[in-house]
């Protein structure tokens, strides 16, 4: 039987942090202290290194290669090497998140631009069905 569960908490899980001062940046697991709580260090988002609750944190897809109880050189310099960056960048995830945070950030008139523009879309694809239809 396999488990429906996919992320574990283990050394090297690259998690987003998800409240605080530090929310929306990605840390590294670098030690596990028990079932509630892991260090996280996280040099390159500028997370400093500390102790976090796995409730504060969500777990990515994304695992580095690293030794456990890793300093925050040797952290920096695996997160650099092995492009963690660039593989959370690609993602749907961070796509999703990128695109919440710019629709919230949209100003009135920019909401109402939006609202034009989804309405000539949806015509003119309505426009193009109804005439596939007809012929």
């Amino acid at each position: 039987k396999h488990s429906q569960f996919r992320r574990f908490v283990e050394i090297g899980r690259v998690c987003l942090v998800n409240k605080g001062e530090h929310n929306g940046k990605l840390a590294v697991i670098v030690e596990i202290v028990d079932h509630a709580r892991a260090i996280l260090d996280g040099p390159v988002a500028g997370v400093p290194r500390g102790l976090y609750h796995y409730t504060d944190l969500l777990l990515t897809p994304i695992v580095m290669k690293v030794p456990r109880g890793a300093r925050s050189k040797k952290v920096r310099k695996e997160f650099e090497a092995q492009k963690i960056t660039e593989k959370w960048e690609a993602s749907s995830w961070a796509k999703r998140r990128t695109a919440k945070v710019g629709r919230q950030n949209l100003s009135d008139f920019e909401r109402f631009e939006v609202l034009v523009l989804k309405k000539r879309r949806r015509d003119s694809v309505r426009k193009s069905l109804s005439k596939s239809k007809a012929a």
